[in-house]
């Protein structure tokens, strides 16, 4: 008995310790995301936050939530659009990160995972373990856009 109770704490402990570092940082407001009203913490490591040259900010779970806000709020200048690191969870410049596209992870409000990396050679070894494509952030953009559109067919 106390040996299966040994080996159900030790489960236990290395269950807690993969906990990405994500979980325990604060996320920036909004809490919710503004496109679909997730949790941006829920989606800590697929977050948006989109600056407008005004000073106002948006922030979604996801691209394909900035991809729909971007196209309602087309008319806006935007000032810089930040996205999560997977890796960390830190922003970085979603136009200068490494984006992988299609990789086996699921992917947040749509089919098709597009995750950012802050580096091309973190982006790389993600590929080489779960699949997908390695991509520029305008290309991961104009996917999200499209399956926008496609998602609002008549």
């Amino acid at each position: 008995m106390a040996k299966a109770l040994a080996t159900v704490l030790t489960i236990l402990a290395f269950a807690v310790s993969a906990v990405p570092a994500v979980a325990a940082e604060k996320i920036e407001d909004p809490a919710s995301c503004q496109a679909c009203g997730m949790s941006r913490a829920a989606s800590a490591r697929n977050r948006l936050l989109i600056a407008y040259a005004d000073g106002t900010t948006i922030g979604t779970c996801s691209l394909h939530c900035a991809a729909t806000l971007m196209r309602v709020n087309n008319a806006r200048l935007i000032a810089s659009i930040k996205v999560a690191d997977y890796t960390t969870g830190r922003l970085i410049d979603a136009r200068t990160a490494s984006w992988v596209i299609g990789s086996r992870k699921s992917g947040v409000m749509s089919s098709a995972a597009k995750l950012a990396f802050a580096s091309r050679q973190e982006a790389q070894s993600f590929v080489e373990r779960t699949g997908g494509v390695i991509t520029t952030f305008d290309q991961a953009l104009n996917l999200a856009r499209m399956e926008g559109v496609l998602d609002h067919k008549p």
